[in-house]
């Protein structure tokens, strides 16, 4: 590893980024909020107990149109899904774009209108903002920041480190499609059945979920790095083992098959618009149910479920019976996929 210079898996959440974070912005920054490394920070506003979500996060994404999405919607999904993952129900939106000289206004017309259907549907604002426009080559055609707000509802707890012993682990739906179809699109490859990206607002979930059951202890979207990844995550905050079936984890059949041919693990390929729930094990099977009946989870499964044993390890039950450790990547196996 080259120490004195950035590279690209400095941004794509292996152990590479953990490091850096922690040597260099949490040794600086640090802060009992800052430290729990959750999607949002969740603040109190007053002595009564009254809750927010505050997060932010930057989109890079190359190419910025891809199959089921472009980087406007996926700016959007992005940060209203980060406060999601807190059980909090997203607000309001700040949107800065930074635009490179010659980048066409037609494009940017597209990105701008994609952004206010996805805002729309999620039920959110953009109250505020701030555009730049730099030379050419000093950005790669565009790049959005976006933050959120978002309300905590009285009784939500929900954090990477509540995860406990038998709680059961449900994943929303298929998993790695938007990595594999910005890979695919990226390198413009071509396969029989056409990849889409399963970016998408995933706030009415959470708010179904929760209005059925606050018995849910984490919820989190797996995007750089995967399932996988967020799952070393989970089981490191939580102090707890992790263990899935492999036959239980859903990944569409044209996406199975363009991993195999790339030598890709769908596993540790990013979604933006799945999530990854700990249930207490009594009540998962309800809150499944309730899960299918919306739209962004109507394949929803349990895949497993955390351990008291080989605690902050996620072990993986293969389909030939064997099984293995799922470790941190020390990079992502794309760069630039958000």
């Amino acid at each position: 590893m080259n120490k004195q210079k950035i590279m690209l898996a400095h941004g794509n959440g292996g152990l590479l980024m953990q490091r850096l974070i922690n040597r260099l912005f949490i040794s600086n920054f640090g802060n009992k909020i800052l430290n729990r490394l959750d999607d949002s920070a969740v603040l109190s506003l007053n002595n009564k107990g009254k809750k927010i979500a505050f997060t932010t996060d930057s989109f890079v994404v190359n190419p910025i149109f891809f199959g089921g999405g472009d980087i406007g919607k996926l700016a959007v999904c992005g940060t209203v899904n980060d406060l999601s993952m807190m059980g909090a129900r997203p607000l309001f939106l700040s949107a800065g774009v930074i635009i490179e000289e010659g980048f066409e206004i037609k494009q940017l017309e597209e990105i701008v209108g994609s952004m206010r259907r996805t805002l729309k549907e999620a039920g959110v604002e953009i109250v505020c903002g701030d555009t730049k426009v730099v030379n050419k080559g000093a950005c790669d055609k565009i790049f959005i920041n976006t933050a959120g707000i978002g309300i905590i509802d009285e009784g939500v707890d929900i954090h990477s480190a509540r995860a406990r012993a038998k709680d059961s682990i449900i994943v929303s739906g298929p998993v790695a499609e938007h990595g594999i179809a910005i890979l695919s699109q990226r390198e413009g490859l071509t396969f029989k059945t056409k990849l889409k990206s399963d970016c998408a607002p995933l706030n009415s979930l959470v708010a179904d979920m929760l209005k059925f059951s606050k018995s849910i202890h984490v919820l989190r979207d797996p995007t750089r790095g995967g399932l996988a990844t967020a799952l070393n995550e989970i089981a490191a905050h939580s102090n707890v083992g992790i263990e899935i079936s492999e036959k239980d984890v859903p990944v569409r059949a044209s996406v199975k098959g363009a991993c195999e041919i790339l030598g890709l693990d769908p596993l540790y390929l990013a979604c933006e618009g799945r999530l990854v729930a700990f249930v207490a094990q009594d009540k998962a099977k309800s809150v499944l149910g309730a899960m299918r009946n919306n739209k962004y989870a109507k394949n929803a499964t349990i895949i497993g479920q955390a351990v008291s044993r080989h605690k902050k390890e996620v072990y993986l039950d293969t389909l030939t019976g064997s099984n293995r450790i799922l470790d941190v990547p020390v990079a992502d196996q794309m760069p630039r996929i958000c």
